[in-house]
């Protein structure tokens, strides 16, 4: 799961994929990453963190990292939270970069429309409960399909 600062939607991403995948058995990997690096080391957002914690979910213990081109190696499949993510993305990968691996999340739910799950960095609560419910239906489709 990968946004701008691995702050706000990436963490709720892999927080919420990681609970729905614990709750169904699986045993996957679930991480994030934000493209900038601006809040490396940082805990997610305090309304990230309210937000999953009102829907029974914890990511307090996350920390801010940055994509790297390893990664491209090291998960099976990358979500991308926007087009400009995922162009950022291409571009720290170079030569290791993987087309087929990266999707943005939400064509799990709109294959191919290609709409980016929006940003709340700057707004108020409300829209950290938006960007969770996207988040909750893309992330329990992933697992409903896998």
């Amino acid at each position: 799961m990968v946004c701008l600062g691995n702050i706000c939607r990436s963490p709720l991403a892999e927080g919420i994929l990681q609970h729905k995948a614990q709750l169904a058995g699986l045993n996957w990997t679930v991480d994030s990453a934000g493209t900038n690096g601006y809040h490396n080391g940082e805990a997610p957002h305090p309304l990230s963190q309210k937000v999953a914690r009102i829907n029974g979910i914890d990511i307090s213990h996350q920390q801010s990292r940055m994509f790297t081109a390893e990664d491209m190696n090291r998960f099976d499949k990358i979500f991308a939270m926007a087009k400009d993510v995922r162009t950022e993305m291409k571009r720290i990968a170079g030569k290791h970069w993987k087309p087929e691996k990266v999707e943005l999340i939400l064509n799990v739910l709109e294959p191919g429309a290609n709409l980016d799950v929006p940003d709340p960095w700057y707004g108020p609560e409300d829209e950290y409960h938006e960007v969770f419910e996207l988040l909750n239906k893309a992330c329990q489709s992933l697992i409903t399909n896998h």
